[in-house]
């Protein structure tokens, strides 16, 4: 008799182990649909973040070629302004030396002009004013001010550069 209930005991922790393991492969498979179903959603984000990259990598292509394209015509535009700014200068000398000429020639005839008695016959003359040297300081100052601007455009392409 006493080997009877030795094989019911074992018999029943045979049984109870079952049970428990039947509970625990239940519970593994939850947790493997569970798994399986973040499997597919993070294969979607997967190639969500590769369409977002492929889209990126479009835009970064066309940031570059829109800033390669402002580059030359900056490029380009700051040549000519070089250009433009040598020319300025030039007439600008140019028209200095005109002035000092007219201002030598007029200051040789006014002795000459001192000399001669001024004729009471004749009516007063009309003052007109001197636009040639108003025009030559606003065409010194608008120099000047394009140089400054020149040098201002050239020191931020530095600064880019580097």
């Amino acid at each position: 008799m006493s080997t009877l209930p030795v094989g019911l005991i074992i018999e029943s922790l045979v049984a109870v182990l079952l049970v428990v393991t039947i509970g625990y492969c239940v519970i593994l498979n939850s947790r493997l649909k569970r798994l399986r179903a973040d499997e597919e959603s993070l294969r979607a984000t997967i190639s969500e973040l590769i369409t977002a990259s492929e889209i990126a990598e479009r835009a970064i292509l066309g940031l570059k070629a829109t800033a390669g394209e402002a580059d030359r015509t900056l490029g380009e535009r700051l040549v000519a302004a070089e250009r433009l700014s040598s020319t300025l200068s030039d007439q600008i000398m140019t028209g200095n030396t005109v002035l000092d000429r007219i201002t030598q020639i007029a200051e040789a005839a006014k002795p000459a002009a001192a000399a001669v008695p001024p004729m009471p016959a004749q009516p007063d003359p009309v003052h007109v004013s001197r636009p040639g040297s108003v025009r030559a300081s606003d065409i010194r100052s608008a120099a000047m001010e394009a140089t400054a601007r020149l040098e201002h455009f050239r020191k931020r392409a530095a600064e880019q550069a580097a």
